[in-house]
């Protein structure tokens, strides 16, 4: 087909030179992708190099520590990619010899990897003719086949899926599914792109049909929610603090944080100092409190906004084992934490 064709074609003219294509080894193409899920090219390289040199091989990331996996993944958000990353190694290494399945069904059956990532593994890695979608994939042939059915739905995913199946090169899977990728990120851009020199310009419905900027079509998700976060930065005589680590599920599970107090608005200075009085950490204990940032530092994830202060706690001592100011830039903690701990001075 044409489509097929001249997006490998441009490809072979186009691609970028990166780590991961220059090996078949489905060690680096899963660690690559799992990197890539949610990130762009450009803040998943350092992160892609920094696991590689310290974990080489599926062996090295299985025997390593959970808490340094997260440290190292600090700043990258999504932080279950890293936990199932760690897990699916140990799984690899312990129950499949440390060899990874050489197929579509058996890849997709391991925790953390998905329709598009065990597509990825299967084709570069073993020529399976599988066809990949991501956000670059649907952005393009949403666009170039002007279809209006929504990528997140159920309908548009089978829809995707069956048409990229039909396009991809039968003789090459590999080329082809890295080539669409990289068109859709280097060419086909989600805003702005340079339609006037598209190889595909042409056939493009969106193109001629003045409709870049509608596609892809995508069902709105709820509003995010707000919340109040309110960290308890303790400080004591022995420079001292106290960090704690989250439990349960959650997108912060297994990161460390200050002790946090939740409101559901925003409070007063004397509004909190009552309501922290009663703290199990501060019980019978004398204390001084300052507020760090006098506006809320807003984080936004996908589908809440953070409204977070950091609350200076001075105290002679902490009445439960704390953890030396010097030591706590060895701890992973989401990125919200590690910028404060960053910009204050312990």
């Amino acid at each position: 087909m044409i489509f097929t064709k001249t997006v490998t074609r441009w490809y072979s003219n186009n691609k970028r030179i990166l780590p991961w294509r220059q090996t078949k080894a489905p060690y680096y193409i899963w660690l690559s992708e799992i990197i890539l899920q949610q990130t762009q090219v450009k803040q998943g390289l350092p992160y892609y190099e920094a696991f590689v040199a310290k974990y080489p091989t599926v062996l090295d990331l299985a025997k390593a520590d959970e808490r340094e996996v997260l440290k190292l993944w600090q700043g990258l958000g999504y932080y279950s990619r890293a936990r199932n990353l760690h897990a699916t190694a140990k799984y690899i290494v312990s129950n499949l010899n440390g060899a990874f399945p050489n197929n579509y069904k058996d890849l997709i059956k391991l925790k953390g990897i998905g329709d598009y990532t065990a597509s990825a593994i299967a084709s570069i890695c073993f020529n399976e003719v599988t066809a990949v979608v991501d956000g670059n994939v649907y952005r393009v042939l949403s666009r170039f086949f002007g279809i209006d059915t929504p990528i997140n739905s159920s309908k548009g995913i089978k829809e995707f899926k069956a048409l990229a199946q039909e396009l991809i090169d039968k003789k090459n899977p590999a080329e082809f599914n890295q080539a669409i990728m990289e068109f859709g990120a280097v060419q086909c851009k989600p805003k702005n792109p340079d339609c006037n020199v598209c190889p595909l310009n042409n056939g493009c419905i969106a193109f001629n049909k003045n409709r870049i900027t509608e596609l892809p079509v995508k069902i709105k998700s709820a509003k995010a929610k707000i919340k109040h976060f309110n960290f308890l930065v303790f400080i004591s005589k022995d420079k001292k603090t106290i960090l704690e680590k989250r439990e349960g599920k959650g997108i912060w599970q297994n990161l460390y944080q200050f002790p946090q107090v939740e409101t559901n608005k925003i409070v007063s200075y004397n509004q909190f100092k009552a309501l922290i009085k009663n703290h199990d950490l501060l019980e019978g204990i004398p204390f001084e409190l300052r507020l760090y940032n006098k506006n809320a530092i807003i984080h936004k994830l996908s589908h809440q906004h953070l409204h977070t202060k950091f609350w200076i706690v001075t105290v002679d001592r902490l009445n439960t084992k704390g953890v030396l100011v010097d030591k706590i830039h060895d701890f992973p903690v989401p990125i919200l934490i590690g910028n404060f701990i960053e910009n204050f001075n312990f």
